[in-house]
């Protein structure tokens, strides 16, 4: 009986042990799962900062300064969104906002330590624009129905009469532009048909942004100076 008792001990304690030990090993795999995803999201985030630092090289004439994204509205594209830079680092309005490859949009609000982003897409902006190649003038529109069938927003107002523009040719900020400034990317000509009235094309393009999954920005610091 003594005999009997003092396995049953025994095996209690191994019982109890064992649990112990699957307790520690559940908490170090939990850890180990935290440091794992914590280590490729920041190798998520230094990809993304090099690609930031890319673009900023490529407008190196123009003094820059990164924000994350820190809210949006209700739809789906990033159309109008908040970052966590203001007046507090030299944000003031109108200016400029890249990321991606290009243009994102500008700056409409400001705070102490926030400011509003009206981008591209949204249906309130309308940007003066040109074809890189031609140097030909056109508008370049938001349009979030359009954006959500076919990825594309809108240019329209382009002579193009010796036809010279093709699809896939660059889309600029325009140097008339009164808020952007001039030569920065917006997109690519997808598509491109006469107007009516035999002057003028209208047609689509493809934005160099990802307005689905914008995380951060870069904001230059300086507007356009506007000619009374």
């Amino acid at each position: 009986l003594g005999e009997n008792i003092s396995e049953s001990r025994t095996d209690a304690m191994t019982k109890e042990e064992l649990i112990r030990e699957n307790e520690q090993l559940t908490t170090q795999v939990e850890e180990l799962t935290t440091q794992l995803t914590n280590m490729q999201l920041q190798q998520e985030e230094l990809s993304r900062l090099q690609d930031l630092f890319e673009l900023s090289q490529g407008y190196t004439e123009y003094k820059t300064t990164g924000a994350h994204v820190i809210a949006k509205g209700t739809s789906n594209w990033f159309n109008n969104f908040t970052i966590d830079k203001g007046t507090n680092d030299g944000i003031t309005v109108n200016m400029n906002v890249i990321a991606g490859s290009g243009l994102v949009g500008i700056i409409t609000e400001v705070g102490p330590s926030y400011s509003i982003v009206r981008s591209v897409i949204d249906d309130n902006t309308n940007v003066s624009a040109m074809i890189l190649s031609t140097m030909d003038n056109c508008i370049v529109s938001g349009d979030l129905e359009l954006m959500n069938d076919s990825n594309m927003i809108e240019l329209t107002d382009l002579e193009d009469s010796d036809d010279e523009v093709d699809v896939g040719t660059a889309v600029v900020t325009s140097n008339i532009s009164s808020k952007f400034l001039p030569g920065i990317l917006i997109g690519y000509v997808s598509e491109l048909t006469p107007d009516a009235n035999n002057l003028t094309k209208s047609g689509k393009i493809t934005p160099v942004v990802d307005f689905k999954h914008l995380q951060e920005v870069l904001v230059i610091l300086e507007t356009k100076e506007t000619v009374d």
